[in-house]
């Protein structure tokens, strides 16, 4: 039997010539084609030299070999395997010898050395392409105060004329009532949510996934329905004043929620494509950062108008106000920069804007506290401020007296009078200066990393909705911390007064009337007088008290 290897169509692989590639291991290849050499050639003659066209016939394919780290396709005839490696500006190709010639362990040290030479080639481009940038610097950045006059003074007649327009808009708003402050709110949020999706958008993916907005939409109805619902329920939610075709819903409003969430899941999972996978799951996270980000913070937002107007107001004002002043100080004294990720801000600013919303608050603090329509929670959306409100003090606003230090002869027994408030308004107007810009330098480096200048173009001078309120969505959340934790009374461990009846009114009439004289006799054995409870309920606490005193005699 003769040794001569039987003619077959020899294996052809795309690369770059081995010789004119300076990257290549030239070792391994050496070695690689040595062996495959002396495989080949003990004995006969071999049909592996030259070159072959692509016609070939591709009718029985066996397993493709896997694609040896280049651009092209793996394709594979009866003979053996026909590879595409792009391996540098130019494609070339070279002849393997047949599949049934050449061992596996062969063909293996030979792909592994054309990954080599593909990975030294990618990793030499990318040196070279570092070295090439490395000496570029990026230009420095232009100070508002070292700038043009012309330049400067057109960015601030412009700045200030939209931030005007907004001030007044905001203060037509919060005149209106706090159902318009609401509606306002929800609409920003919308805005926000919008920029922030749109950003991460791909139009070439997302055309081929017919579903994908739609969801992204879905997820953002799905939660606002959950958090404002808790919040309907929490500050209206005594049933007397729902009507009863929807107390079912405000019943099992949490697992109506978490039903409405898990079509939304499911959706997303059948809208899953092949060859999309990464994309869909990515913009998956980036949905519910956004949620996280500007729907749960605008959620509490909305809980502060609740509360009472102050807690919105003044949040709000407090951001205003050292946005405002700091791009003053900054305008006319800012030298020194702040921080990379904003470059044009400056210490000079941030300082300027820190006291001057520190003033802000102590004072306005104390004139607010005087007016109803701002310090009642809200108990009716359709009051204004020109509806007469009235509610029981919480005692953050009563003005206390305090002794001055006699640190000088004319202040000895001196007093002024603070309300808690202004203290409180202090610690806030520190937060709203030093921590809430933290907010708009995220969303800086968010713009950072998708290469834009702003989150949209909707207020001229200022960029998009996002640019505006970055800060405000940091400082709505903080406030609402703040303002349950020291702003309101203590509450009992079960809650509110208001979550506790609401739980009662779900009991039957006749458990209710039991909570009703149990509570009565309850009261008038913490001694409080009978003439602040009805006849009736004096009469029927006194009667259940002395049968349970007979009954517990008896036994």
């Amino acid at each position: 039997m003769s040794d001569k290897i039987t003619s077959h169509a020899p294996v052809v692989r795309d690369v770059s010539d081995d010789a004119n590639d300076g990257t290549s291991p030239a070792p391994v290849r050496a070695a690689a084609r040595e062996s495959m050499a002396s495989s080949t050639n003990g004995g006969g003659t071999t049909h592996g030299a030259g070159y072959q066209s692509d016609d070939d016939d591709y009718d029985s394919q066996p397993p493709p070999v896997p694609n040896a780290g280049g651009s092209g396709s793996p394709r594979a005839n009866g003979h053996g395997a026909h590879e595409t490696i792009n391996e540098g500006p130019f494609l070339r190709r070279r002849v393997m010898p047949a599949r049934d010639a050449v061992s596996r362990k062969q063909r293996e040290v030979l792909l592994a050395a054309d990954r080599v030479s593909t990975l030294t080639t990618d990793t030499s481009a990318a040196e070279t392409e570092t070295d090439t940038a490395a000496p570029s610097v990026a230009p420095p950045v232009e100070l508002l105060a070292a700038s043009p006059a012309e330049k400067k003074w057109r960015n601030w007649w412009t700045r200030t004329f939209w931030t005007l327009v907004m001030v007044a808009g905001f203060f037509g708003v919060l005149f209106a009532g706090p159902l318009w402050v609401i509606m306002i709110v929800l609409v920003l949020q919308l805005a926000v949510f919008r920029e922030v999706i749109q950003i991460a958008h791909v139009p070439s993916k997302e055309k081929k996934l017919p579903w994908f907005r739609v969801i992204n939409w879905y997820f953002l109805a799905a939660t606002n329905y959950y958090l404002y619902g808790e919040s309907v329920l929490h500050h209206f939610g005594l049933y007397r004043h729902i009507p009863p075709v929807l107390v079912p819903l405000a019943t099992h409003h949490r697992f109506i929620s978490f039903s409405l969430y898990m079509v939304g899941l499911v959706m997303f999972v059948l809208n899953l494509k092949r060859g999309y996978y990464k994309f869909q799951f990515s913009q998956f996270a980036w949905t519910h950062m956004a949620l996280l980000l500007v729907v749960l913070q605008s959620h509490a937002i909305i809980n502060n108008v609740l509360e009472g107007l102050i807690w919105f107001f003044l949040p709000v004002a407090l951001v205003i106000v050292n946005d405002v002043f700091a791009y003053i100080f900054g305008f006319f004294f800012g030298k020194t920069p702040l921080i990379k990720l904003s470059p044009k801000k400056t210490w000079e600013g941030f300082l300027g804007g820190a006291a001057s919303t520190l003033v802000f608050g102590f004072i306005v603090s104390s004139l607010l506290i005087k007016v109803p329509y701002f310090i009642c929670p809200l108990k009716d959306l359709t009051t204004s401020l020109w509806t007469p409100v009235s509610c029981p003090v919480n005692p953050v606003f009563v003005p206390q007296e305090y002794a001055v230090p006699p640190v000088l002869p004319f202040l000895v027994g001196k007093t002024v009078h603070i309300a808690p408030l202004q203290f409180h308004a202090l610690v806030m107007s520190l937060f709203a200066s030093s921590i809430a810009p933290f907010g708009g330098f995220f969303a800086s480096g968010v713009k950072r990393a998708f290469k834009i200048k702003d989150f949209g173009t909707s207020i001229p001078g200022h960029g998009g909705v996002t640019d505006r309120f970055d800060c405000q969505f940091i400082m709505g959340t903080f406030s609402y911390l703040y303002v349950t934790t020291f702003g309101r009374p203590a509450l009992p461990i079960g809650g509110a007064p208001g979550d506790i009846l609401q739980k009662v009114l779900q009991l039957s009439a006749g458990q209710q009337l039991v909570v009703y004289r149990q509570l009565a006799r309850m009261l008038m054995d913490a001694g409080v007088p009978e003439g602040d409870l009805t006849p009736a309920t004096a009469a029927m606490a006194v009667v259940e008290g002395a049968a349970g005193t007979a009954v517990g005699a008896v036994v």
